[in-house]
């Protein structure tokens, strides 16, 4: 069995604030989803890293001062998981993640949380650059309204597909909870 880590990406409160976000978000269920994929983890002593984003913005719901900031109770940390606090989209950039992969060997990693096409994504990208072989399961992450360059308005499902097909194959391997599951 080769050497697998969890990436729980930016599950946290504040993303609830739908208003700030664009109105409204696809698939209900990661969260349940993300945590089902925690406990299988934990049940199999596999190695996970909680990414926590401390926005820069201070009107932004993720700001430390903000209560939003807080990982969701349903995804929540426990004792030796360790906690990667971040200020850009990337789990990558200017934290210590890369090295706590490394000291342990992991080569694969799965990756859950939100948004698809904001930290997911350039998470995945990054750790694809970077050499890991990346699973993104489709329905533990999920994506919020955009308005498009012309005003025109995108749903969060179009955007929760599109962003998940610009990265399937180049970057990722995209599957679902199922799949994760029946694999460990």
């Amino acid at each position: 069995m080769t050497k697998k880590a969890l990436l729980l990406i930016d599950i946290q409160d504040g993303l609830d604030q739908l208003e700030f976000y664009g109105g409204q978000r696809n698939n209900p269920d990661a969260e349940i989803n993300c945590c089902r994929l925690l406990q299988r983890f934990r049940d199999q002593n596999r190695p996970i890293f909680h990414v926590k984003n401390n926005s820069t913005n201070t009107d932004s719901p993720l700001h430390p001062s903000n209560p939003g900031n807080e990982i969701k109770a349903i995804v929540a940390p426990i004792q030796g998981e360790p906690v990667i606090e971040k200020q850009t989209n990337s789990a990558f950039i200017d934290t210590e993640l890369k090295e706590l992969i490394d000291q342990q060997e992991i080569k694969d990693l799965v990756i859950i949380g939100l948004t698809t096409e904001h930290c997911v994504a350039s998470t995945t990208r990054m750790a694809s650059d970077l050499g890991y072989q990346v699973q993104v399961v489709s329905d533990a992450t999920a994506a919020f309204n955009k308005i498009g360059i012309q005003g025109e308005r995108w749903e969060a499902e179009t955007i929760h597909l599109t962003s998940l097909a610009a990265l399937k194959g180049e970057f990722a391997e995209i599957v679902d909870t199922q799949t994760i599951l029946r694999e460990s």
